[in-house]
């Protein structure tokens, strides 16, 4: 709210006119959930005020709202209680409070770093077309919002509205490092820590760094792989592009879906099949303790080797020689379930409405709920109450779907386990 209220104002606009209360809660929203969805081109609409109101709402909800606050408490020598500490593990998943100061404090200073080299890589390249100071301002806020997954740009300005990376399609560079952003902030600030202390030492890693980096990798290469062969066909989106543009264009697409919202192709000219592919990428997203949204890497594992140890009619769900607590499924089914809830709900109120594509629009009510950000060009074209609704989807995107649910209910604790029943499944 306080970004909308700010976003309003007539300094924030290229323009110099009001912003209307609407627009400006959705692109504060859009920031803060870190999801890149536009009802106004970022970079030709908002002024450079406006622009950097905006990443600083990437910013802090990237890395998170507790562990800004936990900068601020140890830069002002005030003492971090307990109850704080306990807040703070919830927000960056983990299991244990102890050393979580020590951690937040390698957060911050990890970010920083990070987004230092994918700025200054991409100020030098930005350099070239816009000059430096323009390609300086370019290079720092293209990598924050890279980093924070958030897939804001501000190339309308200099390439037409909403063209966010297009015209960067064939650049190694470009590609290349936006992509790394990408993936090191949807990893976890956990699976860093291990990357860090053990550097490649697989065997030594927690069993939830092995689990995100396993999935992440198999995810990144299925939809490469995926992306180009169906474009790559003819007729298709990139029949016609040189071979570096063909694999950097499906390389990046996959990438990009995992919840980032940048584009170097037209989403909304994809075959069916890539939509299709894009929203199950979307769906599953990056991973716990991250800059990232969807239902996460770990959670798409355990129901995957929940499926296998049902076939293989076996009672645990083991992994990488260790047992996994006899709740995560139950836990993995519910998060899927309310999101994909959330998603659908939305997508049938939308299609009622208007006769879009069905892939466009679970397209953008999917890239919503999982906090992407890409886009088939149809928010622009949504009424007040569906945009609301998407709004609602960034924000259960964000805070989890699951803990937004659960803030509605009431917590009891049943003493009382009633007779035990059996009923056929499937």
């Amino acid at each position: 709210m306080l970004g909308t209220i700010v976003l309003c104002l007539p300094i924030c606009s290229k323009t110099g006119q009001w912003t209307s209360f609407f627009d400006s809660m959705f692109t504060s929203t859009s920031a803060t959930c870190v999801t890149g969805l536009v009802v106004h081109d970022t970079g030709s609409y908002w002024s450079s005020f406006g622009q950097l109101v905006i990443l600083l709402l990437i910013q802090i909800g990237g890395i998170g709202f507790m562990t800004i606050a936990t900068l601020f408490s140890i830069a002002f020598g005030k003492k971090i209680s307990l109850k704080q500490k306990g807040v703070l593990q919830e927000s960056v998943n983990i299991d244990h409070p102890g050393g979580i100061i020590g951690l937040t404090k390698r957060i911050i200073k990890g970010t920083i770093l990070i987004e230092l080299i994918g700025a200054v890589v991409l100020a030098v390249r930005f350099s070239f077309d816009f000059g430096v100071l323009k390609g300086i301002y370019y290079g720092v806020f293209h990598s924050i919002s890279a980093f924070c997954n958030a897939g804001f740009d501000l190339f309308g300005a200099d390439f037409g509205k909403y063209s966010s990376l297009t015209h960067y399609k064939s650049d190694i560079t470009v590609n290349l490092t936006i992509s790394a952003l990408i993936i090191i902030g949807g990893i976890g600030f956990l699976v860093w820590s291990d990357l860090v202390k053990h550097k490649f030492n697989f065997k030594k890693y927690s069993l939830h760094s092995k689990i995100v980096l396993c999935v992440t990798l198999f995810l990144l290469i299925a939809g490469t792989i995926s992306f180009f062969v169906i474009e790559t066909l003819p007729g298709r989106l990139l029949e016609n592009e040189g071979s570096l543009s063909k694999l950097l264009q499906s390389f990046f697409q996959s990438v990009t879906t995992r919840t980032a919202g940048f584009n170097t192709c037209d989403i909304g000219k994809l075959d069916t099949g890539s939509k299709l592919i894009s929203v199950i990428l979307m769906f599953i997203g990056g991973s716990p303790g991250s800059t990232a949204g969807g239902i996460k890497t770990t959670t798409f594992f355990v129901i995957i080797l929940s499926f296998i140890a049902t076939f293989k009619g076996t009672p645990d769900l083991n992994i990488f020689k260790r047992r996994l607590e006899p709740d995560a499924t139950r836990k993995a089914l519910a998060v899927f379930f309310v999101n994909f809830s959330l998603a659908m709900v939305v997508t049938v109120v939308i299609s009622i409405c208007h006769n879009f594509d069905l892939g466009d629009v679970l397209i953008e009510t999917f890239s919503a709920v999982d906090t992407v950000g890409i886009t088939a060009g149809i928010t622009r074209s949504l009424n007040g109450v569906e945009k609301f609704l998407l709004m609602i989807l960034m924000y259960c995107g964000r805070v989890g779907g699951l803990s937004f649910a659960i803030s509605f209910a009431k917590s009891k604790v049943y003493m009382l386990r009633r007779p035990e029943s059996k009923i056929s499944i499937g």
